[in-house]
């Protein structure tokens, strides 16, 4: 069914998640990185074209909430193996986590398969996935091919694939202009325990700009000046301060695509730093309520006015 043109296009996985927290456990719920970073895009651009691979027990009421989302779903792929799951347990602080079960299934043998109606959407997103499958879509969007049309090209990664696909994730950071990770993997892939410097050493990596997460801290952006210069210019952002927390799950996904979908909800990139600065807010702002209940649940029941305010709440607490 012809549907209109997307602005942005989001490929990853999409999950079935067990999670156990020190207060409560719920079992079969949505999860997956492109699965959350689709959602929080919703806020502020539709439709999202949602690239995947799901399993035959892949629950009917996920889909149907994210088509009512405004989230397409003829990139995903239906396969009669299994989906692909996560089982994992919270510690007391909410910030450590052990995983009890991976279950890859339908991920083992997976190739990206990008629809033509979706290939040529101004914003690509590359979710957690192996680096493997972000060169697959990033050849299908043309992203490698010469072209007059604007791209923006964003993707996360996670400690796995730096450890496993190192060589592999060298060949995607040059095609990127945002690269997000977690403040332990910018440690690791930079080789050095010094953030700032990490960011400096990832930049001429070949990403424009990098975002690295500091979980309850916040974030911090690095930019280059030009194309030819060394210097770079630093954005610190903080993160939303909650008194509990329910479920960390999925933030970071949550947080990558809230930025891209208020990126897709401005204008046609190129975007200068300043766009920049404010999508990680609004991506930030996005990922203090994916953390209020498990799963995606208080996103489902998010308002914008909701969202509006914590922006405000948020800008009165920082400003001076």
């Amino acid at each position: 069914m012809p549907h209109s043109q997307s602005k942005i296009v989001i490929g990853g996985t999409i999950a079935i998640d067990h999670v156990k927290t020190p207060e409560a456990e719920a079992q079969n719920l949505l999860g997956g990185s492109a699965a959350y970073a689709a959602l929080a895009a919703s806020f502020f651009s539709r439709p999202v074209d949602l690239i995947g691979i799901i399993g035959h027990d892949f629950p009917q009421e996920h889909l149907d909430m994210l088509e009512g989302r405004g989230i397409t779903l003829h990139g995903v792929e239906r396969s009669e193996n299994e989906s692909f799951t996560w089982s994992g347990e919270y510690h007391a602080n909410m910030n450590e986590r052990t995983t009890h079960r991976v279950g890859l299934n339908v991920l083992e043998s997976w190739q990206v398969k990008v629809p033509a109606a979706s290939a040529a959407s101004p914003i690509v997103v590359l979710a957690n996935m192996s680096p493997d499958n972000q060169l697959e879509m990033l050849e299908q969007c043309g992203v490698q091919a010469d072209s007059s049309t604007p791209r923006f090209v964003i993707a996360d990664t996670m400690d796995l694939w730096i450890n496993i696909a190192n060589e592999r994730l060298h060949q995607v950071l040059p095609h990127l202009d945002l690269f997000v990770l977690n403040e332990g993997e910018a440690r690791d892939l930079a080789g050095t325990s010094n953030l700032v410097k990490a960011g400096r050493l990832l930049l001429e990596k070949g990403p424009r700009n990098v975002v690295v997460k500091l979980g309850e801290f916040g974030a911090m952006l690095f930019s280059k000046r030009g194309a030819a210069s060394e210097e770079f210019d630093i954005f610190r952002c903080s993160a939303y301060p909650l008194e509990s927390v329910a479920d960390p799950t999925g933030a970071g996904d949550t947080f990558l695509g809230g930025m891209a979908g208020y990126l897709a909800a401005q204008s046609h990139p190129p975007y200068d730093t300043q766009a920049l600065r404010q999508a990680i807010i609004h991506g930030s702002m996005l990922a203090s309520f994916a953390c209020e209940a498990f799963s995606t649940r208080r996103m489902e029941t998010l308002g914008a006015d909701e969202l509006e305010a914590r922006i405000q709440d948020f800008r009165s607490a920082t400003h001076w």
